[in-house]
């Protein structure tokens, strides 16, 4: 079952149980699809994983704009979508397993100081595609290459 059709199950199950809330999430999700399909690079599982990522990341960005607005019913919804976008993704590394993965890769490679840090980089976004958020791998290889 690819990733478009399990979400089009859900948006079904959703409808039938009148969960508006997690329907509005997961037509989100389709949404992008969508787009994904006419788009030049098309629609494949990868590039759908992209999107949602892309989309977890809006809505917790506008849910912090809204806390500080003091909105905390439309944080809600959005930190509600987020979590239901996140059920499509694939499991997050941990921080310490994370840290693990690139230090075994910095030795792989040889890094030795801070300015080795694109070299680094360049492989471990690659690598750690939707497993890790790129912020979180960016402040471990800066601290690991930093503190050698």
């Amino acid at each position: 079952m690819t990733l478009e059709e399990k979400v089009n199950s859900e948006i079904k199950t959703a409808m039938l149980a009148k969960d508006q809330p997690r329907l509005d999430a997961l037509r989100a999700i389709k949404s992008a699809m969508l787009l994904l399909k006419t788009s030049p690079e098309g629609l494949s599982d990868e590039s759908a994983v992209k999107a949602i990522q892309k989309e977890v990341k809006k809505r917790k960005e506008t849910a912090e704009i809204y806390k500080q607005q003091n909105r905390e019913d439309l944080a809600k919804v959005e930190l509600f979508q987020a979590a239901v976008l996140e059920e499509y993704l694939p499991q997050q590394m941990s921080e310490a397993d994370l840290r693990a993965e690139l230090k075994k890769l910095i030795a792989e490679l040889g890094a030795s100081s801070p300015a080795d840090m694109g070299k680094v980089m360049g492989i471990a976004t690659k690598k750690f595609a939707g497993r890790a958020e790129g912020r979180m791998v960016s402040s471990i290889v800066k601290e690991l290459l930093a503190n050698p």
